[in-house]
């Protein structure tokens, strides 16, 4: 649990966008991993079998909290002020030393973060498993159970549907309304 339960929690938050919900289902992939680990047949790395039972995990919550018709709350804001929360590269590069460059990084962070959470379900989890958490191709297609060309192709589409969302965040943001 603890080599994989931050990057379990962040595939998760990613997924949900919910960290209540995101909490309770690490708990759960862990309490499913502890119990299945004798079916885990060494064919792949632990953490891509870990990250295949996590997104597995949102994709039922997801439909349940759809059926449910219960409205998503955002809380990575409070996270990334909180600094719990990583950049949206999870990458841990050195540190913006001015206020300015700060607050314009945050708002660049938040309108992606924004964006990512309105793809629909299977495009958000192929950008976070490949541009957030970094995930080779195999691993994807380990974790999704889709081939190469289909995991690139649906990966394509999901970045243009990005890209046209932070585009248009940043367009409300130049016309002063809050993305």
């Amino acid at each position: 649990i603890r080599a994989y339960d931050k990057r379990v929690f962040r595939l998760v938050l990613r997924m949900l966008n919910d960290r209540a919900e995101a909490e309770d289902v690490t708990q759960e992939v862990f309490i499913t991993v502890f119990k299945a680990i004798d079916s885990f047949r060494g064919d792949s790395k632990l953490s891509t079998w870990m990250f295949r039972v996590a997104t597995n995990h949102c994709k039922n919550r997801i439909k349940y909290l759809d059926r449910r018709a219960r409205g998503k709350k955002s809380e990575l804001d409070e996270l990334s002020e909180s600094g719990a929360l990583e950049s949206a590269t999870m990458a841990s590069s050195a540190q913006i030393a001015r206020p300015d460059q700060q607050a314009e990084a945050n708002q660049i962070e938040k309108i992606v973060r924004a964006a990512i959470a309105v793809l629909d379900e299977d495009q958000r989890e192929l950008v976070v498993l490949r541009d957030v958490e970094n995930l080779s191709y195999e691993e994807i297609q380990a974790i999704t159970g889709l081939p190469e060309g289909t995991v690139k192709s649906r990966l394509h589409r999901a970045r243009l549907q990005l890209m046209k969302a932070i585009q248009k965040a940043g367009e409300t943001r130049r016309k002063g309304g809050e993305p």
